[in-house]
């Protein structure tokens, strides 16, 4: 995974859709810091939560990991 693409997508998706970091967590079941160790790059979703992230965004898995653009 190319982790810094993954992150800058990650916090501007987050951002652009005027979501907290809590709220993300949330809805990924998920608790906060364990969602704010994606944004920081020190851990990596699982492929569920990777999919599920790219469905809140509306955006392609690829796209997530910079392997496409929107």
């Amino acid at each position: 995974m190319k982790m810094n693409i993954f992150i800058n997508n990650l916090v501007f998706l987050r951002k652009q859709n005027n979501l907290t970091q809590r709220e993300v967590a949330n809805y990924l079941s998920i608790s906060q810091p364990s969602y704010i160790r994606y944004e920081k790059g020190t851990s990596q979703p699982n492929l569920e939560n990777l999919v599920k992230l790219a469905d809140l965004f509306d955006v392609s898995v690829d796209f997530l990991l910079g392997r496409k653009e929107i």
